[in-house]
Order: structure tokens, then C-alpha cells, then sequence
């Protein structure tokens, strides 16, 4: 890509390149929903759906971030918000990997 603006798929195809550096993180093998999600314990922590960073988070730590500003609860496509799950929004991108490792400490905390 020249001078252009990075895309969703190519800042979290980056994002996953350094959290696989971990040896407890793996990357999804299943087709469909959570396809390309990373996970660790078994356990999806991130994930990109329809072009947005999705992260695993302390229900506490979800409301701090919308009450921020910086996204909103993630809906899966149902109509029920999920309390764990934060979708964050465009233009915080800076924080997709710090917010990414914030829930990899999460979910591997939860054993």
C-alpha cells in the first residue's frame, strides 16, 4: 500500500504477528465467527469483527472505556451487548495493542 491509511485487517494482522510471539497465544483455527481470533487457555481474547479491534475485559473496565468514549459493548449480531466485550472505535487505534494485552492479562488470569 502506497501512502495510504493502514486497514483494519493489515494493523491487526501486525497486532497478531506480536501477540503469537507469546507461546500461550494461538491463533483460531475454526471457519466463521471468531475465524481469525486469537486466543489463550482455550480462550478467545481478540478478535477482528467487521473491521473493528473486539477485546475480552473486566466488566468494570468495559464501562470505564465507554463512559471515555473510546467504544461500546460488543454486540455479536443479536441485540444483546455482551458485558465482557468492548469493540473499540475508529481513530483510537494507538490503543489496540495495549487494550489487546489488557485482555490477554484477563482471560489468562481467569484459568
Amino acid at each position: 500500500m502506497t501512502g495510504g491509511a493502514v486497514s483494519p485487517e493489515e494493523r491487526y494482522a501486525t497486532l497478531a504477528d506480536t501477540l503469537l510471539a507469546s507461546p500461550e497465544v494461538g491463533l483460531s483455527e475454526k471457519r466463521g465467527f471468531g475465524s481469525s481470533a486469537l486466543w489463550t487457555s482455550g480462550k478467545i481474547f481478540v478478535m477482528l469483527v467487521r473491521r473493528q479491534l473486539v477485546v475480552k475485559l473486566p466488566r468494570q473496565r468495559v464501562d470505564a472505556l465507554i463512559l471515555a468514549g473510546k467504544g461500546r459493548r460488543f454486540d455479536p449480531g443479536h441485540g444483546r451487548a455482551m458485558k465482557e466485550w468492548f469493540t473499540i472505535e475508529p481513530g483510537y487505534e494507538e490503543e489496540w495493542l495495549p487494550l489487546a494485552t489488557e485482555a490477554l492479562e484477563f482471560v489468562s488470569s481467569r484459568r
